[in-house]
């Protein structure tokens, strides 16, 4: 139930971190994947390493794109050259985010704090909308929106960051209601990972951000990306609406620790 042989996905923001990690884990699972990323040379790279570890060789299961998620051209081109290559778009993850602002909301920048919804809510929703009437409104489908724990508990460190994720963990919601029952909308929601994107909350070493959390480690792109593989799965066919935390612990401590 867990195969995926057959199924075209899409995972936004997937040139590294989470989301390449995401997209070795679908091809793992026999589906075809588009990549998505703003930089062509990170790209093609990720592109050309995920069709030799992940499917075998094969560089048809893998198409590369370049975008930008708050271009409207971009997504646009994104979701319809997926369903041209593949004939097809069963699995969409949205994965691209971005957190240009840190610390006292009362001193934030707010056309930063405007890029950050735009980009983590409002393109999310575009990209629904693009799939939905591409491919998933007739045939169904399977979406996950990476979250974050920051959406779930107030922080003072990335509070702007975090209101945008609580924002999309309720999109998620309302979406998985009207969505169903042909498409499952479903949200994954990770503390610390140890990728470029999250270093500066854990500059000061692992050790020390690790250690309020009860299995004593930050996470890897890959903790995460075995829930997305699995929600987008059959074996998970169920369950929409929900909003899987992945997050060694830390929220059962009562706080977020570096976050």
């Amino acid at each position: 139930m867990t195969d995926l042989t057959g199924r075209a996905a899409l995972v936004t923001g997937a040139s590294r971190g989470i989301g390449y990690a995401i997209a070795a884990e679908l091809l793992t699972r026999g589906a075809s994947v588009t990549i998505t990323a703003r930089k062509p040379d990170e790209l093609n790279t990720a592109a050309e390493r995920l069709a030799a570890d992940h499917a075998g060789g094969d560089a048809g299961r893998v198409l590369a794109i370049t975008a930008n998620a708050s271009s409207a051209e971009s997504r646009e081109a994104s979701v319809t050259q997926t369903v041209e290559r593949f004939g097809r778009l069963d699995i969409l993850v949205n994965n691209t985010g971005i957190n240009p602002t840190y610390g006292f909301l009362m001193d934030v920048d707010l056309a930063a704090v405007s890029k950050t919804f735009d980009t983590n809510v409002v393109a999310t929703l575009a990209y629904v909308q693009l799939a939905y009437r591409a491919w998933m409104a007739e045939h169904g489908g399977t979406i996950v929106n990476i979250a974050s724990v920051a959406g779930l508990r107030s922080n003072g460190v990335i509070p702007a960051y975090g209101a945008s994720k609580a924002a999309l963990i309720r999109l998620t919601e309302e979406l998985a209601w009207q969505l169903g029952p042909s498409i499952r909308v479903n949200a994954v929601a990770p503390a610390v990972v140890k990728t470029k994107f999250a270093a500066a909350l854990y500059a000061e070493g692992e050790e020390k951000a690790s250690a309020p959390y009860p299995m004593k480690r930050l996470g890897e792109p890959e903790d995460v990306a075995n829930v997305v593989g699995f929600l987008v799965s059959d074996a998970a066919s169920w369950m929409t609406g929900e909003t899987v935390r992945v997050d060694g612990g830390i929220l059962a401590t009562g706080s977020l620790g570096s976050v």
